[in-house]
């Protein structure tokens, strides 16, 4: 794809406008999930690091936000080249760092090129308001403003592209940027984001990467006083944590919080069977079901149970698992052995509670094959916390009703999906969904860059994409010019 010459020197972080090492004293090892290989050793950074960062990146905005939307746009444009011109080196980092099977990996390259691609077209869209107004000679304005510096801090399961969903739009808009990305993979979730920026034509300064221990620069990331706004993605228990220290610092401001889910996959009896289960296998073993989006829970009307489950399981034992690196391979490794550990215990716990294990297999390594339970009930921890993994379990529903009681059974509010022939009746019942984001006859994992992404109740505050992200990155400044003298009261 490309004959450039690959990214070198990717222990080194750009802080305050220089590549170099951080100062914490401490390495990170960053290994491959699959094979256990050492990847790199990366010094990590420090809060002297992420003040340094912060306070540059305030200093470059404000030239950066005068370069007008045509110079901003033409650097996220020139973004867009690097992305295809470095696609085999940004899928080969995605494989070897995130456990990205190559599906899963040219799947993620696109999106975050989609996203800076849409990004280039948002200088030119921010629009300013001229009011009406009752005082007589007054004009009132509406101008619409970066917020100035984002932190964004970034998980490791999409992390190329859940770092560029706020990282482009916030660029093109007129912010500077620091990353703190997840510490299994700071080069997709940071370092290869601010290599290509910096190719593209970005300004020194202007995007830093911190790579560093949550323990050490976590808090300090989201307390600092520079940063008018924090993006995060994660999981809703440090998400909270975010809002918490947001809202009642010393320093308030702006959050976006894209957390946990629990995905309902609703089967309604006029399902067309087969479309439901292509979709089904996908959207649970997409990554692993390493997917805030991922079905968490297969709810099936009754009349269709048992053909629904018949296919589904027998889909499911023909998927590959193993090598990520593999074309045919769609079960990859998760992440680390910690995150294995948790699964293995869902599984036990699964079977404790009376569910029916109609898949399974042993763990080799860190690759865990496709799990699937029937006999599941709404009161078991597999359909009442998020998975994260390639287990599924499958509910049974008396009617539609219930069906969709089900689905609203759950804190979270992400994503969600409804197999129905019934067009009208589909949109009916997504809209009775209490969730972000609903797709009739499709999975739940669906993100465009110019539709709004988010969710509702503990999964999270905000949207991003398109238009909506002009709302989350910029901020309103009323500004009125008094042509002439007005009276006043006294």
């Amino acid at each position: 794809m490309t004959s450039k010459p690959a990214y070198q020197n990717l222990e080194l972080q750009p802080i305050a406008g220089k590549w170099r090492e951080g100062r914490a004293g401490r390495n990170l090892d960053v290994t491959d999930p699959f094979t256990g290989e050492s990847l790199l050793k990366l010094p990590m950074a420090s809060r002297e690091d992420l003040d340094e960062a912060f306070r540059s990146a305030q200093q470059a905005q404000t030239e950066w936000a005068a370069m007008g939307p045509s110079a901003r746009g033409q650097v996220m444009r020139r973004a867009v080249e690097i992305f295809d011109e470095r696609k085999d080196e940004i899928v080969s980092w995605l494989i070897r760092e995130a456990g990205s099977t190559r599906i899963k990996a040219e799947i993620e390259w696109g999106s975050a090129r989609a996203i800076t691609l849409e990004s280039a077209s948002l200088p030119g869209r921010v629009h300013g308001r001229i009011l009406p107004s009752d005082v007589p000679n007054k004009e009132s304005r509406v101008y619409r403003a970066p917020l100035g510096v984002v932190g964004v801090i970034s998980p490791w399961n999409f992390p190329l592209h859940l770092s560029a969903r706020s990282v482009s739009p916030a660029l093109a808009l007129g912010n500077a940027v620091v990353i703190k990305p997840a510490s299994d993979t700071p080069v997709t979730g940071g370092l290869l984001l601010a290599h290509i920026f910096e190719e593209a034509g970005l300004p020194a300064g202007v995007l830093s990467v911190l790579v560093g221990a949550g323990s050490e620069i976590g808090d300090a990331f989201v307390e600092h006083p520079v940063p008018s706004f924090i993006s995060f993605t994660g999981s809703t228990p440090v998400g909270r944590n975010i809002g918490r220290i947001a809202s009642g610092g010393e320093h308030l401001k702006h959050v976006a919080l894209e957390l946990g889910g629990n995905s309902p996959f609703v089967v309604l009896a006029d399902a067309d069977v087969d479309a439901a289960v292509n979709a089904a296998v996908v959207g649970k073993f997409l990554h692993q079901g390493q997917i805030c989006m991922a079905i968490n829970r297969i709810i099936v009307e009754a009349p269709l149970l048992e053909e629904f489950t018949q296919r589904f399981v027998e889909r499911v034992k023909t998927l590959a698992y193993g090598d990520p690196s593999k074309p045919g391979t769609v079960v990859g490794p998760v992440i680390n052995a910690k995150q294995l550990d948790g699964l293995k215990t869902k599984v036990a716990t699964a079977l404790e509670e009376g569910a029916s294990q109609l898949v399974g297999g042993e763990a080799q390594g860190n690759v865990m094959p496709p799990h699937v339970f029937g006999n599941v009930t709404p009161d078991m921890e597999i359909a009442r916390e998020e998975i994260f993994g390639p287990l599924v379990g499958i509910q049974s529903a008396r009617d539609a009703d219930h069906a969709l009681e089900l689905a609203n059974s759950s804190e979270y509010g992400l994503s969600s999906a409804v197999f129905t022939q019934d067009i009208s009746r589909g949109v009916q019942f997504a809209q009775r969904i209490r969730a972000g984001m609903t797709h009739i006859n499709d999975m739940p994992v669906n993100d465009e860059p110019n539709a709004p992404f988010g969710g509702e109740k503990n999964s999270g505050l905000g949207r991003f994409n398109g238009d909506w992200a002009i709302e989350e990155f910029t901020t309103d400044h009323w500004i009125t010019v008094q042509h002439a003298p007005r009276p006043y009261p006294f």
